[in-house]
């Protein structure tokens, strides 16, 4: 073989990747031992936003529950947003409660099911079968068989029981509306909406944390959490025996993409505030966001557009290319959303940025953003976000309106956007009604975000620069490190391509 050849890189196709909701391609070209280019390509095309079209308003908050079983409530409240947005109404005080205990349920419910059942199980793969920790690990992650499997599976079904209380059923549930909630909650379903949380939160500080949920929120530099980590054996917890395997695979040197974070805010609280700020974080500080600098760029996906050019979401179209010879440089589904311009991350991580979290940014300001950082990102949110949902538990007043209902009349003429936080990251919906009806609809989901192909500057999305630098080792077809970088952003692929 020529001196030629050798240096030419070789190029691998990664997938469909198992453990992941809906179907994701990767292809690689890789040298020297190391990822160098990546394209990820959203494999299956769905169409809701081209369904919506001239359907009556609120049939929205029927449709867009589909888009996805495991974030549906995520999707009914941002099209609620958007419908209350469009009309005017505003919602009563225990629906915000309401809307935010739903959000948050159905959101942390996501965030342990990714870390149990599908993250930590790629650590009980063979290729891992020499390290020190491996039989421990295998016994306790092993993807359906392992010792948490057993453990966390009733303890989401449990902690699930809140949506049935609240929403009657989960996913695809009608309970979501513009102005609230249409299931009121009574005195006794309050008390037991908080045995749920106690019961839940209880799992969280025996079983994830071995310590209490302020004491985990409480750590804010990364001397605190090593301090913390090295108190007790590395197998006490399943947070210090995933910083174990960070710390003995080099988690936090890998899958660095834009260090630049979106999060559009969550959980709406009293006098227009939010829980969860909305902002673009970067190393060099926090800027306000503007949702009027989301574009979507269309140059390396199967959609037709006018000349190509990137647009607003409210001006956007989704119209598939069926001519690829016209396209050929096309390889996804999925748009390219950029913010004014630049490529951005969100999620847990991005979430806990902009809000201020400092070991958080202690640690993407020293490492960059890497697969223990968004990892790290979900775990806090779980340790944060429990004892509010009890706060706003306690705050349900039963004998006050938990909506205020709305009648889009077959004359209503307007336009809204609805943004909120899903688990995955940013989730937008944007909606016109031309007489009642709907006239246009766009969704940007956070893996859209995450999993973009290239733009019109054939600047690579935020997981195709997190692969650059992946290392393969020889022989490997299916690269553990590229893995554990997908992973690391959750993906969620039907919702991507809506």
């Amino acid at each position: 073989m020529s001196q030629s050849e050798t240096d030419q890189p070789k190029r691998l196709s990664v997938g469909p990747f198992n453990r992941v909701e809906g179907d994701l391609d990767i292809k690689l070209e890789i040298a020297a031992g190391a990822v160098t280019s990546a394209r990820v390509n959203s494999t299956l095309y769905r169409g809701f936003e081209q369904i919506l079209i001239g359907k009556p308003a609120m049939d929205a908050l029927v449709y867009t529950p589909r888009i996805c079983g495991i974030c549906s409530v995520s999707q009914s409240v941002a099209c609620a947003r958007a419908l209350a947005d469009a009309s005017g109404v505003a919602m009563s005080p225990n629906g915000a409660l309401s809307q935010n205990l739903l959000l948050a349920n159905e959101s942390l419910t996501d965030l342990l099911t990714h870390f149990y059942l599908f993250f930590m199980p790629d650590f009980a793969r063979t290729v891992y079968q020499r390290e020190s920790w491996f039989e421990p690990v295998e016994r306790r992650f092993k993807a359906v068989k392992g010792q948490a499997t057993r453990e966390v599976l009733p303890a989401r079904a449990g902690f699930l029981h809140l949506m049935g209380l609240m929403a009657g059923h989960w996913p695809h549930t009608l309970a979501i509306q513009p102005g609230g909630t249409s299931k009121p909650v009574t005195k006794q379903e309050k008390i037991r909406l908080l045995a749920i949380l106690a019961e839940f939160r209880r799992f969280l500080e025996h079983v994830l944390f071995d310590d209490d949920l302020e004491v985990i929120s409480a750590l804010s530099t990364l001397e605190q959490l090593r301090a913390w980590q090295h108190q007790k054996d590395w197998q006490q917890g399943d947070l210090r025996r995933f910083l174990h395997l960070s710390d003995a695979l080099g988690l936090d040197q890998l899958g660095q993409a834009t260090d630049r974070y979106l999060s559009v805010g969550n959980f709406p609280l009293k006098e227009d505030a939010r829980l969860l700020p909305a902002g673009v974080w970067t190393p060099q500080g926090t800027q306000p966001f503007d949702v009027s600098l989301i574009t979507e760029d269309i140059s390396f996906s199967w959609m037709d557009g006018v000349d190509n050019q990137p647009l607003h979401p409210q001006q956007g179209q989704t119209e598939v290319s069926l001519r690829s010879s016209e396209k050929p440089e096309a390889y996804s589904w999925c748009k390219a959303p950029r913010l004014a311009g630049s490529v951005v991350e969100t999620g847990a991580l991005a979430r806990a940025l902009v809000g201020g979290n400092p070991l958080l940014a202690e640690l993407v300001t020293q490492y960059g953003g890497s697969v223990t950082a968004r990892v790290l990102g979900r775990l806090l949110e779980l340790a944060s976000l429990v004892p509010q949902m009890q706060l706003w538990a306690k705050s349900l007043q039963p004998d006050q309106p938990f909506c205020d209902h709305l009648d889009l009349h077959s004359q209503l003429d307007g336009e809204g956007v609805g943004l909120i936080e899903a688990a995955r990251g940013s989730l937008g919906h944007w909606v016109r009604i031309k007489n009642g009806k709907i006239s246009h609809y766009q969704i940007v989901a956070p893996t859209t975000w995450n999993f973009s192909p290239r733009d019109q500057h054939g600047v690579p999305g935020a997981l195709e620069q997190g692969l650059e630098g992946a290392p393969v080792q020889e022989g490997e077809k299916d690269p553990v490190a590229v893995q554990h970088i997908v992973r690391s952003f959750d993906p969620c692929m039907v919702c991507t391509v809506h």
